[in-house]
């Protein structure tokens, strides 16, 4: 075996239908060359999210086809990632599956909401906000999100807010955990 890395081209190809298969996208691959051994990075993201089970199930397949690559290094660190709730969201799909989250919009005329994200159609999101003591859902076109993150949260959030959201009890999905 020669001691080069694929690309970030090659590992997309070569991984891309094994990561289809199992419900993900590759959204990025990061080649790190200055590590020692060398470190690639594949980020991948689905309309479920990515757990250990999964990372270990993904990681598995994704190494044995890059060590059946000709030109793969003879070591390396291989690591399979979701994207993190630092990532910017940028495109209905993204909001789509940060449903039930709460975000922090940044809008084209200069405000900011905070609020949690419902239902993304037809180009825009649903996000659910405090109006006074109560909950109401406001839409919002996706073209006057200048900038959209994930907020992290240290307490449950009201059920009230989670079932405007569509987001029984957390879960993204609407169904209730355990059913």
């Amino acid at each position: 075996m020669t001691t080069g890395l694929p690309s970030q081209t090659q590992v997309i190809e070569l991984l891309g239908g094994e990561f289809a298969r199992a419900g993900y996208e590759i959204e990025d691959v990061v080649i790190d060359t200055r590590a020692r051994p060398p470190r690639i990075t594949v980020i991948a993201d689905g309309d479920d999210p990515l757990d250990l089970d999964t990372v270990a199930t993904l990681s598995r397949s994704a190494s044995a086809l890059l060590d059946g690559l000709e030109n793969a290094a003879d070591r390396y660190v291989l690591e399979v990632s979701s994207p993190g709730v630092d990532r910017p969201l940028t495109s209905s799909k993204h909001f789509r599956r940060a449903r039930g989250r709460k975000v922090e919009l940044a809008l084209s005329d200069g405000s900011r909401l905070t609020g949690r994200l419902g239902e993304t159609r037809d180009d825009t999101v649903a996000l659910v906000v405090r109006a006074g003591r109560d909950w109401t859902v406001r839409e919002i076109p996706l073209a006057e999100i200048v900038k959209a993150v994930v907020q992290v949260e240290f307490s449950p959030p009201a059920p009230a807010e989670l079932e405007l959201a569509g987001a029984v009890r957390g879960r993204p999905d609407g169904t209730e955990a355990g059913a």
